[in-house]
């Protein structure tokens, strides 16, 4: 699985603060990045948990 934040980033830092494993403020580019190629098995959850939550829509999953 695999996850990628879009340009609809509003940095409200609320995947930070669910999984901050997994997702990392860049304060140079005022939003959320994804710190793996491919989300590990036992944080995928909590990482869809994120994307569901996001107010704007900013995490796809991918497959």
């Amino acid at each position: 699985m695999k996850a990628v934040i879009t340009n609809q980033c509003m940095g409200d830092r609320n995947c930070n603060k669910l999984c901050p494993e997994v997702f990392e403020y860049d304060e140079d580019q005022l939003l959320s990045i994804v710190k793996f190629d491919q989300i590990p098995e036992h944080l995928q959850d909590i990482v869809q948990q994120a994307a569901r939550e996001c107010g704007a829509d900013a995490i796809e999953i991918k497959e």
